[in-house]
């Protein structure tokens, strides 16, 4: 997944006073680990007394397995957008249908199981799901609503949460969001989301 997916989140970001930066990883040929090593490696290099994280669907769950296995210590707060912690519905259908194992790649695995999304209590998640069923997923298989288009909505949820927001937005959606954007820099200033 190339960074420039997340220019604008960036963009807007960086407005509210944030030094955001995108990281690029290769969904289809790396591994959580190398994933992982990916995002531990950008975070050490900055030069920052505090990090908040942010990611997008896979990006996201890239982001718990993180905060659970080589935490920074200058992470406190981290939004989730539209990731599918207890798994994808819309990725297991897919790998079953041809072609469906190569376009999901090395992240198959990921996608399909859940994270064991148990966390030290000092990080603060907030997740932001979507409710529109616009995306691929609802041309590969039928979702329960509500769903943004690939994850649904009771796929974004998990204990220890600290704020959980659905809004009308479908998946690919919430990266160009402005509300989205301004929903998100406020849990990354206060802990909670402005609602």
């Amino acid at each position: 997944m190339s960074g420039w997916v997340m220019s604008y989140l960036a963009f807007a970001l960086r407005g509210e006073g944030f030094a955001a930066q995108a990281l690029t990883y290769r969904t289809m040929r790396d591994t959580l680990e190398d994933h992982l090593g990916r995002l531990a490696k950008r975070i050490a290099e900055l030069a920052a007394p505090r990090v908040h994280l942010v990611g997008h669907s896979l990006g996201g769950v890239i982001v718990l397995r993180y905060l659970q296995r080589r935490p920074d210590e200058r992470i406190r707060r981290a939004v989730l957008l539209g990731t599918p912690v207890s798994g994808c519905r819309a990725a297991t259908d897919l790998a079953q249908r041809a072609c469906g194992e190569f376009l999901l790649g090395k992240s198959l695995g990921i996608w399909r199981e859940p994270v064991n999304a148990s966390l030290d209590p000092r990080y603060e998640i907030g997740v932001i799901a979507g409710t529109r069923a616009f995306g691929i997923g609802s041309m590969v298989t039928r979702l329960p609503k509500p769903n943004d288009g690939v994850v649904c909505l009771d796929e974004t949820r998990f204990p220890g949460v600290r704020d959980h927001l659905a809004l009308p937005l479908g998946h690919t959606v919430l990266l160009v969001s402005r509300r989205v954007a301004r929903e998100t820099a406020a849990f990354l200033k206060t802990g909670a989301f402005l609602r």
